[in-house]
């Protein structure tokens, strides 16, 4: 049996920008200090976690506008992509190769690279599997 809460359910709405954009914040920040893909990825996945648990597992998917299994599958895409530009161009798989580093107004200096595509990797491979497990809970429960 499925219970409804008003107030969760109202809270979730007005958190889930707020989750998302520290995951993103934790995302970029643990390229270089603490943090990182995997936690940013449970960060942003608990925003849409908190909407399942105040509205049900459906809501959710539809403020996710992706299947989890979507955004698994290209987490995983992109930390294999990462491993084989190693590969192809560097000395061995999963090498790190990097761009010139260029400056932004709000970033600072930016160095883009395969570490970042891999971190983005684990960021989506995170969220998708912690939110398919979830939702997968949630519907057994209802």
């Amino acid at each position: 049996m499925t219970t409804h809460s008003f107030l969760l359910s109202r809270m979730a709405r007005v958190i889930l920008p707020w989750m998302v954009a520290l995951s993103l914040i934790v995302f970029y920040r643990g390229h270089h200090l603490p943090g990182g893909g995997f936690i940013g990825g449970l960060l942003g996945a608990m925003g849409f976690v908190l909407i399942a648990l105040g509205d049900g597992a459906n809501a959710a998917r539809r403020a996710l506008h992706f299947e989890p299994v979507t955004l698994l599958t290209v987490g995983l895409s992109l930390a294999l992509l990462a491993g084989l530009v190693g590969l192809l161009f560097g000395p061995s798989f999963l090498s790190g190769m990097w761009l010139p580093a260029f400056s932004l107004p709000l970033l600072g200096e930016v160095h883009l690279g395969t570490p970042l595509l891999f971190d983005a990797g684990v960021f989506l491979t995170v969220m998708g599997f912690s939110l398919k497990v979830v939702f997968a809970l949630k519907e057994v429960d209802s």
